[in-house]
This record gives C-alpha cells, structure tokens and sequence, in this order.
C-alpha cells in the first residue's frame, strides 16, 4: 500500500483531502478555520451530503450551491460527534471486533504505548498502534497527523486493522482529543493514566479542565481493566471515582509493586511483583513507571513472563525519547521530547548524576503554553552546567521574545550559565565543542520531531542527523 494515500477517500470525512464521490463532508468549525468555507470544494469533489452544527450560519451563495447540485442537507446538535458516530458507522463498526488498549497522562503515553505494542507483538499477538511519533498496521507504519487522530481517519484506521486481523490496537489519548469528541463511540478493553502535571494552558482555561478531560477516557470510555499511577496524588485521588482500577507505585503505595534495582547509562532494571525485567533502550525512575504500566496491561493477555522479559530486554526504545548517540570525543547526547516542567526534572534529574558536566539544549513552542517557559528555564538551571537556550518550532513568536521568557526563570546566581544561540543547529555544534569525555548533551523539546515551524513554514531540521553528521 502507498503510505501517502492512507487513508484515501472516505466515506465521511472533514478534510476535503478525503472527500470523494458520494462523500458526505461534515462541517466542523475549528481553531483557525471554518469548515463551511470549504462546502464548495466539497460539493466540486464529489460530496452529496454536508453535515453542519445547527447554530452554525450558511451563506445564501453556499446554499444556492447545495440546491444546484442536489446535495443533502442535514443539521445536528454537534457536528464533532457527527463525524464521529457517522465515520464509525460508514465503515461498518469496525473498532467493535479489536481490543483497544489507550494510555493517557501528560507524560509518558508515547513510551508506554510502544512497550505494550513491542510485548505483545513479541508474543505473537497481530498489533496497531496509534502515538506521537507514528502510527503502525502490523509492519505497516504511516505518519502521525495527531497524538490521537480526527475520528474520520481512527475508523478508517480501525478498519483496515480488521481486514488485516489485527487484535490489539494501542492508542495514545490526548486530553484535546477526549475534549473534541474524537472517542465518541469507543470503547477500551484496557486503560492507563500515567500521571498529571502542567501543560496545555494554551488549550485549557484551568488545570482542572484539562485533568478532568483526561479523567474522562476512565468514566466514559472505559470497558475492562484500569491501571493508574499511585505516586501520583492527584491521580490516585481520582481513582476511587472509578470501577475496576488497579493501583501500581514504585513508592510502596498501590496494590502493585515496583522498584528500580539498577539504573545507568546503558542499562534500567525494574522489580515488578517480584519479578525482574531488564531494559536497555531506557533509563530513570520516569521511565521505570512506564515500564511497569505496560507490564501491568501486558499480563492480561501474556501469561507466560519470560515472555515478557525476553521482549523488554529487546526494547530498542522510542525515536527522539531518550534516544542516545555515543560522540566522537566520548560525550554522549540524548534528544527527548521533554517540553514541561515536570519532564524537564525528571529527565535532567536522572541524568544529573551520571555525568560530571550537563549541557542542556532547549527552547519552547511558539503560541503554546506560555506559563511553563520561566519554570522549565528554573529547572534547567537547577540541574544544567551549561544552558543553550535556542528555538523550537517558534512559529509565528519571535524565537528572542520566547527565550526572553524562559530566561526570567533563570536566578541571577545562574545566568552564567546561560549561552544563548536562536540557530538550534549552532547550538548543537557549539555544545559539543564544550563537551569532553563523559559530557551529557540533552536535547530536550523536539525529539522525534524533524522540521522546525517558522512563521508557518516547515523547514527540515534534523537533531539526529546533526548528531551523526559529528
């Protein structure tokens, strides 16, 4: 299959890119977009039903253009749960027959889901899976539009993993996506919330907000086993709002047990239940909680634990998740998606003490959360030798104005510390002309991401690639 046609036209959809003969589009008023501007393009493409919200206004040109083809009109209460009921029940259900399996939390979904993904495949089992960095058919891999897709692409997903016999579908669940009824219809067979800390305020008017959105997978969408986070308060707080939750904590905590026994460099083992698993394309505490999450909803469908063993062990780790490049001077530089306060601590706490000198790149999204920029410079500084403050898809903000703001975090004490270089790619190279033996680089904020965003043009950037070029 090409991978650039998925998912092809569609039966319903809100994108005139899917629209095709016998269509129906679905208007959806967005953030920067109106949906109804492009009805004609629709109606040109082959639609012969629009769908519209029933306190959204059409203009007398685009309902003139509705009559003249003879196209469908119909009005519903909510057009985002239109496309949703509507996309599930064109393709025929196909979520129904497969075992979804959804991970939310604002940090670690992406390596949760991977590890659940890698262990059952290694077992056997037939896998999709939906994330961050892409998504996956069995050995198919296509790119991934959103952390959780619109729902006219999920069931055209879920409907190609039924005719290839997929079993297990694992999905990150962003907060936005439960917030614009991207899951209507859907129901998980088995549920993570990794924990819960700062971020989305560009999105969120409050906190609360955006913690209870993601409590919403747990009340409304939850049909089998949910694991949660005990070491995180406010989310073993909610958990007795729910039914069949199952606690774990590395802290003694939950009803399952962890801890770490070794953590380096190179190597991450974590006692679970008594048990030992061993992985090497990981390291922290951070990602000890992942683990032991996946190893939770793994052991309900893999009996056998040396099973699950022998997969960890060849875990290779996620693209730009603390993925390692061992330098020609002996240094070694990790890029991680690291982009809010909470991960900044705990990744650069973790690699704190595994090196003598820590050199820590950064900046911060362009018209994204502005809250959390002076607080991840704080912690940087609390944990760094050396800061690089630099760009990180500034989009349409002045890449100055953003450092600016991260560096007011930054006290008087440290701004020593500071280098500041808007060429994320001087950056890079200049960083590793401080490094020596033994350095930790950590380039945090981008990760598997290989464009930069500028003034609503994508240029190529690749973290990676400039590593290697070293």
């Amino acid at each position: 299959m090409n991978l650039s046609e998925f998912p092809g036209l569609l039966p319903v959809t809100a994108h005139t890119s899917f629209v095709g003969p016998g269509t129906t589009f679905v208007v959806i008023k967005g953030m920067k977009e109106h949906g109804a501007s492009y009805i004609p393009e629709a109606i040109e493409r082959g639609a012969t039903t629009i769908v519209i919200q029933q306190d959204e206004e059409i203009s007398p040109s685009i309902q003139n253009l509705i009559a003249f083809h003879n196209v469908e009109l119909i009005f519903v209460l909510s057009a985002r749960r239109a496309l949703a009921e509507l996309s599930a029940k064109a393709h025929g259900y196909p979520a129904a027959s497969l075992k979804l399996i959804g991970i939310t939390g604002t940090k670690g979904k992406t390596t949760t889901a991977f590890l659940i993904e890698h262990m059952l495949r290694s077992a056997g089992c037939k896998t999709a899976l939906i994330s961050t960095v892409e998504n996956r058919i069995l050995s198919e891999v296509y790119p991934a539009p959103l952390t959780t897709p619109q729902p006219d692409y999920l069931h055209a997903f879920f409907a190609r993993c039924r005719a290839v016999g997929v079993e297990y579908v694992i999905m990150e669940v962003a907060a936005q996506a439960l917030s614009l009824d991207r899951l209507v219809t859907l129901s998980f067979d088995a549920t993570v919330f990794t924990n819960f800390s700062l971020e989305h305020s560009e999105f969120y008017s409050t906190q609360e907000d955006y913690f209870h959105a993601k409590c919403s997978l747990f009340l409304k969408h939850a049909n089998g086993r949910i694991y949660m986070n005990a070491d995180d308060e406010k989310v073993a707080a909610f958990a007795s709002h729910c039914n069949g939750v199952s606690l774990y904590s590395l802290q003694g905590k939950g009803t399952l047990q962890a801890s770490v026994k070794k953590s380096d460099i190179s190597q991450l083992v974590v006692n679970f239940e008594g048990i030992d698993y061993e992985v090497h394309g990981l390291l922290g505490d951070f990602s000890a909680y992942n683990i032991v999450a996946a190893c939770c909803v793994v052991q309900e469908y893999v009996l056998d634990v040396s099973i699950i063993q022998k997969a960890l062990v060849s875990f290779e780790g996620v693209p730009g998740r603390l993925q390692r490049f061992v330098l020609p001077n002996n240094a070694v530089a990790f890029i991680d998606n690291a982009h809010t306060p909470s991960s900044f601590d705990a990744l650069l706490g973790a690699l704190r003490p595994l090196t003598d000198t820590l050199i820590v790149i950064f900046g911060a999204g362009g018209d994204r959360d502005v809250v959390k920029r002076p607080l991840m410079g704080k912690i940087a500084a609390h944990h760094a030798d050396h800061i690089f403050l630099t760009t990180d898809n500034p989009r349409s903000e002045d890449p100055e104005d953003i450092v600016v703001a991260i560096a007011e975090g930054i006290h008087e004490d440290h701004k020593n510390k500071i280098i500041c270089e808007l060429d994320r790619k001087n950056a890079i190279t200049g960083a590793y002309a401080l490094s020596g033996p033994g350095t930790i680089i950590a380039l945090l904020g981008k990760g598997p991401v290989e464009y930069q965003e500028i003034k609503g043009v994508k240029i190529p950037f690749s973290e990676a690639s400039i590593l290697r070029a070293l």
